[in-house]
């Protein structure tokens, strides 16, 4: 049974833990000052939000996810991080933090909830295919 959450104070290790799998399969590196930037923002739970999934009283999956403005529509959420423990896979819980995702940006009156991900993420498209429309759109990025 998975369960969704929101983040609490005492999920701080096995949330950074996990925040810093998915950094590192996007072979990613980031100072410790953003980490605990983002974790102040999901604990004030404003900007930027965060749920965690847990099977047998241990986090094993995070989402982390905002809302914007659109110049079409009302506003929309963007989920930005998504990841699973390894271990964890194939249990339904990247599944189930999209899912409430999904349920609280509704709940907000968004209009949509999108996502991206490197083309050569299989594992996960297979799954994203089956909950979402891939729109075909390319992503191009200027780093500041």
């Amino acid at each position: 049974m998975v369960r969704i959450a929101r983040l609490s104070p005492g999920d701080r290790p096995e949330w950074e833990s996990l925040f810093r799998a998915y950094i590192d399969f996007y072979e990613r590196a980031e100072p410790q000052q953003m980490y605990d930037r983002a974790w102040s923002e999901f604990q004030a739970d404003n900007r930027m939000h965060a749920l965690g999934a847990s099977t047998d009283g241990r986090l094993v999956g995070i989402t982390h996810f905002l809302v914007h403005a659109s110049t079409s529509s009302p506003d929309v959420c963007y989920l930005q991080d998504l990841f699973t423990a390894p271990k964890a896979r194939g249990r339904g819980v990247a599944r189930a933090l999209i899912e409430a995702v999904v349920e609280w940006a509704r709940s907000q009156d968004c209009d949509r909830v999108y996502w991206s991900t490197q083309e050569t993420n299989t594992v996960a498209r297979r799954l994203y295919d089956q909950l979402a429309e891939n729109r075909g759109f390319v992503i191009y990025r200027v780093q500041l």
